[in-house]
């Protein structure tokens, strides 16, 4: 089939490869312009520039509404437009365009985690498999129809970033095999269910900020949500910024006041945690490494030379 590509950074880089690598023409590619996000920054492979060297035309964009563009998709001729990883909304006179339709690929089990960040939210709130889903676009961000959708566990050390790397290698095989359903003549997707979707917004660096009101078992899995190359999660500590870069839920039980700086704990220091510590039933965070402000990273109990104080939200 024809196929042109909507894609950005190294989501939309992998399924322009395995595109150029299979039986289907690339006839287009439309990408963003570099970005200074601080998101968007990381996993920055250049889908210009690989559309390029295969001498696959290409427009930059930044919203898909205009006549040139149009002008440039109907001479592309597509048969299937393939979308991944691309940030802003694709009108119906495009994604509608070609006789097959639009196939949109994301790293999300949809219907939940449609929109921005999936991986970290769903590391976040201790999901138990991440994945990645082809569906047909409609008018409604991330709620087509799914054609295709695969699963991979989640560790309990996992970190963003290795959820990043274990989706990752899902992208090009599900593009290609989707593709392959598609041009069979099939259209017996399956519908999703819109009671079990759930949207969330793009991640900022306030995003990070640690809220020691929530379970030592949130913000642990907020830690290694935040790995590098992320932001990583921040506190404050005496009115300076403190990044967190490892932690765990401490072995035993603190009460208290959430952000007490409390006890050592192996080689660890366990900070009170929980909107209901006072009660003497929550496990702490145990935190392991930290970073200062002036970007030292040493570990937390060479930082907290002594016992008492308080992290805290604000400086």
């Amino acid at each position: 089939m024809r196929v042109v590509m909507f894609g950005f950074q190294t989501w939309g880089h992998r399924t322009l490869q395995a595109l150029l690598g299979s039986e289907h023409e690339v006839t287009l590619v439309v990408t963003h312009p570099k970005s200074d996000h601080a998101y968007e920054k990381i996993w920055s492979d250049s889908v210009a520039d690989l559309a390029e060297a295969h001498g696959v035309p290409v427009l930059l964009r930044n919203r898909p509404d205009d006549e040139e563009l149009m002008t440039r998709l109907k001479e592309a001729d597509p048969d299937v437009i393939v979308a991944t990883n691309w940030r802003t909304w694709i009108p119906p006179q495009i994604f509608d365009l070609p006789r097959h339709g639009t196939l949109n690929v994301h790293d999300s089990l949809l219907p939940a985690y449609a929109g921005f960040s999936p991986l970290i939210w769903a590391l976040i709130n201790g999901e138990k498999e991440v994945g990645v889903t082809a569906h047909m676009m409609n008018e409604e961000l991330d709620a087509g129809d799914i054609v295709l959708q695969r699963a991979v566990p989640v560790a309990p050390t996992d970190t963003a970033t290795d959820l990043f790397h274990k989706t990752l290698e899902l992208f090009g095989p599900i593009t290609v095999d989707g593709l392959a359903l598609v041009a069979s003549g099939r259209t017996d997707w399956v519908k999703q269910d819109r009671s079990k979707a759930s949207f969330f917004h793009k991640r900022s660096i306030e995003d990070s900020r640690i809220d020691w009101t929530w379970p030592a078992e949130d913000l642990e899995r907020l830690v290694r949500a935040q790995s590098h190359p992320y932001p990583s999660a921040f506190t404050y500590h005496k009115g300076k910024r403190l990044e967190v870069l490892a932690a765990a839920v401490s072995q035993n039980r603190y009460g208290g006041t959430p952000g007490r700086i409390f006890y050592r704990e192996g080689d660890a220091v366990v900070i009170v945690a929980g909107a209901d510590a006072r009660k003497g039933r929550n496990h702490g965070l145990a935190i392991k490494r930290v970073r200062t402000d002036d970007g030292h990273e040493l570990a937390a109990a060479d930082y907290f030379t002594s016992m008492g104080g308080y992290l805290t939200n604000q400086p």
